[in-house]
């Protein structure tokens, strides 16, 4: 039996559920699981923490996926194109510092990977590019109730009004990455 080389990556992009529910339907993306990383406090912090803005933490996904259907690079454009890179701690109606967009490099190839290609989509935007690069040292995965949030909730108003909108318009602007139905 052959064994897979999966990779991994870890990004925030404001709110979890969303960020979670984009990279969900991304051929290649073997799992996806929200959490917190970024923070300095010490132990495991809950949600409630988190979202005083007091941990140091963002809102984040760590995504399993297969190299050799999808790459680091492609990720990183879904990423970039899914949520507003422009906006310092702040996505949406979210604010703070645990909405930041921000990317936790795993290892320097990552690193290097992500300067290019915010260099090549810089010209595509209005604003400069203000996503954080800054190696993983920690992840905490968040609670169960928080996983698969969209998949579970998709009739709550937050699912309704926020992350249905950001899928659509993935569906449309990437459609050639997404799973088969």
């Amino acid at each position: 039996m052959e064994s897979k080389e999966y990779e991994k990556m870890t990004v925030g992009g404001g709110c979890f559920w969303c960020t979670e529910a984009i990279f969900n339907e991304i051929n290649g993306v073997k799992k996806v699981v929200s959490g917190y990383s970024g923070g300095t406090v010490p132990g495991t912090p809950s949600y409630r923490e988190v979202c005083s803005g007091l941990t140091g933490h963002a809102e984040v996904v760590q995504i399993t996926f297969d190299p050799s259907i999808i790459s680091f690079d492609d990720l990183l454009i879904v990423f970039m194109t899914t949520h507003d890179p422009t906006t310092l701690n702040k996505q949406g109606a979210d604010i703070g510092t645990q909405y930041r967009s921000v990317i936790f490099f795993h290892d320097k190839n990552q690193k290097q990977t992500a300067e290019t290609v915010f260099a090549d989509m810089a010209p595509y935007y209005e604003n400069p590019i203000v996503t954080e690069i800054s190696p993983l040292q920690n992840f905490h995965a968040a609670e169960d109730n928080h996983q698969n949030y969209y998949a579970n909730n998709q009739n709550q108003g937050y699912c309704s009004a926020v992350i249905s909108p950001k899928l659509a318009r993935l569906r449309k602007m990437h459609s050639d990455k997404l799973k088969s139905l």
